[in-house]
């Protein structure tokens, strides 16, 4: 079946939780700057949020650019996706009205692992439906950084438990590994295209 319309709900479903994530930044009924200090927290937490979210819309949009077409296996495999990343203004804004305190740390921590254990399985999926040789195959490789990604979030919903600012520091070490952009599928997918190649 065509991919077009999981992408378009996909990138729907991920406009509706940025938005619901700006809605819980309430602004102060005070003019002054200095009504906007107790925000910083919230404001913090947004942003740490809004990048991961963008991480995420940006590599799942690469990932079905290498993808041909899905099946039911993939379609259940991007909500599961969608539902952990459907989560995250509820642990963003409990994060930041708590002033990072280790519970809602851990529990950000948490969703972004599943996240990212749901991202992992929905590209072994793909994989699967387009086989172990395709462009995706090729293009994925061994996702050393998703991996990566992965254990650090495991030890950083440790860590919480310990020092949140630890927590923390590591969510944005994770952020910062991927900010920098994945060329792998649209490298492997320019390479195949190119005149000569098979």
């Amino acid at each position: 079946m065509s991919k077009g319309r999981l992408e378009a709900f996909s990138d729907g479903v991920l406009a509706i939780i940025i938005t619901i994530m700006v809605l819980e930044l309430k602004a102060p009924h005070d003019a002054s700057l200095e009504s906007l200090r107790p925000l910083i927290p919230e404001f913090l937490s947004y942003l740490l949020s809004f990048v991961y979210l963008g991480i995420y819309w940006n590599n799942h949009h690469h990932l079905l650019q290498a993808a041909r077409n899905v099946n039911g296996r993939v379609l259940w495999a991007n909500l599961h996706l969608l539902f952990w990343l459907s989560l995250v203004p509820f642990v963003t804004s409990w994060m930041g009205k708590s002033c990072f305190s280790s519970g809602p740390v851990a529990a950000y921590g948490l969703v972004m692992l599943l996240a990212g254990a749901a991202y992992w399985i929905l590209t072994r999926v793909l994989i699967a439906h387009h086989g172990r040789e395709s462009i995706l195959a090729l293009a994925v490789g061994r996702d050393v950084k998703g991996t990566i990604s992965i254990l650090i979030y495991t030890v950083a919903v440790v860590a919480a438990s310990i020092d949140s600012r630890i927590a923390c520091g590591l969510y944005v070490v994770v952020a910062a590994i991927w900010l920098a952009p994945d060329r792998r599928i649209e490298t492997t997918l320019t390479d195949r295209s190119a005149p000569g190649s098979q």
